[in-house]
């Protein structure tokens, strides 16, 4: 029962991902009712089967406070797509200052990008205008409907309109 299952709040808000395995148990127990399955899978059992989920809807709502995503490094470079932000490289990744820790630059994240060696290196101690490197966009704080949608590799098509990506 490889796969993933976007669970929704009761007012059809994004709350998380779970496997197909759990999704099942919480259908069994009717905690969630079913929103979206893919019409061309079905999980058996001894004497049934079922649809396959693939996106459910919890019975109750349930207040999820605001969920900030941790400042990583993993995370920065997962926000800005496994690519450098000056040369769009994939090889030997960091993470660089916008404006240096020496000129009191902060570790947050409209300051923090990902940048491969060379490039943080070439940018030195520096701020991109000053190294005349140009952003490949504006580093920015993530919600987590975007670490969500990255956290598999592929966006199904049914998952869309609940991610606001339709």
């Amino acid at each position: 029962m490889n796969g993933h299952v976007l669970i929704l709040n009761r007012d059809y808000s994004a709350v998380t991902i779970c496997s197909v395995k759990r999704a099942m148990i919480l259908l069994h127990l009717r905690k969630v009712e079913l929103v979206e399955a893919l019409s061309d899978r079905y999980v058996r059992t001894t004497s049934t089967h079922h649809p396959w989920p693939s996106v459910v809807r919890l019975n109750l709502y349930i207040r999820v406070p605001y969920r900030r995503i941790m400042l990583t490094r993993k995370n920065v470079i997962r926000r800005d797509g496994f690519r450098c932000q000056y040369c769009h490289s994939r090889d030997r990744l960091t993470i660089d200052h916008v404006l240096p820790k020496s000129r009191g630059g902060k570790d947050s994240w409209e300051n923090l990008v990902a940048a491969c060696v060379p490039c943080n290196n070439r940018k030195g101690n520096r701020t991109p205008d000053e190294a005349r490197m140009r952003l490949a966009r504006k580093p920015f704080r993530p919600s987590h409907v975007m670490f969500i949608r990255d956290y598999v590799e592929s966006v199904e098509d049914c998952w869309k309109p609940y991610l606001f990506l339709a």
